[in-house]
């Protein structure tokens, strides 16, 4: 496909570079371990260019649609380190917007720049015990650990405050987040990804299979559904997955597409809930899990809301019964979710 706006701002050599970007983009974004929805970003510096993945757009269709934007490098960076309210605004006329985590693309040193919210980083990321355990894992690699900050400039700061002092890194932990890797092309990027993963995988465990003669009886005439993917079950039939949902959010996307709490039937009330109860009870909700159950999706479901419960089911499964869990604070969440609110047109941007 021909991406005119894109090409009439780059040299033949530059928008080889930039299609270069555009196919591993597309490859970690139909990744589902990698990317869900919006979320995750890629980049690449050209010649004072910083070339960013677009607010709301979904990697997975960057051999498809125009997807990236490009921005001054030099102001962006300035309007950054000054604590100024940045300048964001493409080389063209656009409804295309940068990605909220333009500054931290930005402020990195690195030619190619890739962000992805990896199912086995963030299962490390949720853990008070992450550093330490991570050590081991990473040992040889030029990486830094993230504590959790907001994303957009906040976040830039953090980062740039880190690197500075080991200005090797191109491995980013982000705690409560995602992973970020750099290289100096898209080949060494992706390969250091790779090794990331492979160093980071965890296996999720079995989860016990649902009862669906009683999720049956709450389907039937209300307004909730099977799910198309069996793994989902979990958030019912899955005790371990079920205490740690209880307790709060795990990361932002959690909180922009799922909410919070939980929404659960418990199983003592499982006798009396009937199609009635479903549909007043919960009727805004993306899902509802039914205690030693399963789990029913509401027939309205989006797409961005069933990739992210996927990953949430992935996340939750790959988290040990012994792992202490940093969750997110209740101010946090309340700044993500105005973030969502108020920044952004629809909520799918603010993960991306």
């Amino acid at each position: 496909m021909d991406f005119p706006a894109t090409s009439q701002l780059l040299s033949a050599r530059h928008e080889k570079e930039v299609a270069s970007l555009r196919d591993l983009s597309a490859r970690i974004g139909n990744d589902p371990l990698l990317v869900q929805a919006s979320n995750g970003n890629t980049s690449i510096k050209l010649e004072g260019t910083l070339w960013i993945k677009s607010s709301g757009r979904w990697l997975a269709r960057a051999m498809h649609e125009e997807m990236f934007v490009p921005l001054e490098l030099a102001s962006f960076r300035e309007s950054i380190s000054n604590t100024r309210e940045f300048a964001s605004t493409p080389f063209w006329e656009s409804e295309l917007r940068p990605s909220i985590e333009a500054p931290m693309h930005a402020v990195l040193r690195h030619k190619v720049v890739v962000h992805v919210h990896s199912i086995n980083t963030i299962a490390w990321a949720i853990r008070l015990d992450a550093p330490a355990r991570l050590k081991e894992r990473l040992h040889s690699l030029h990486w830094q650990w993230i504590p959790y900050a907001p994303s957009g400039a906040p976040l830039a700061r953090a980062i740039e405050s880190a690197v500075s002092k080991a200005p090797e890194t191109d491995v980013l932990v982000l705690g409560n987040h995602g992973l970020v890797v750099c290289g100096p092309d898209c080949d060494s990027a992706e390969m250091l990804l790779r090794e990331v993963e492979r160093r980071l995988a965890i296996p999720p465990r079995p989860s016990p299979k649902p009862d669906t003669a009683a999720l049956a009886s709450i389907a039937r005439s209300s307004t909730w559904e099977f799910p198309d993917a069996d793994s989902l079950h979990a958030l019912g039939t899955d005790a371990l997955t079920l205490r740690i949902l209880k307790r709060g959010v795990l990361y932002p996307c959690q909180a922009i597409f799922l909410g919070h709490p939980l929404p659960l039937i418990p199983h003592s009330l499982l006798a009396s809930y009937d199609a009635a109860s479903a549909n007043s009870e919960n009727a805004n909700s993306p899902f509802v899990a039914i205690e030693g159950s399963g789990v029913l999706l509401n027939r309205n479901l989006t797409m961005a809301e069933r990739t992210t419960l996927l990953a949430l089911v992935q996340v939750t499964q790959r988290t040990e019964e012994s792992a202490k869990l940093r969750y997110l604070e209740r101010h946090e969440v309340a700044g993500v979710l105005n973030m969502a609110a108020h920044s952004y047109k629809d909520t799918s941007a603010i993960a991306d």
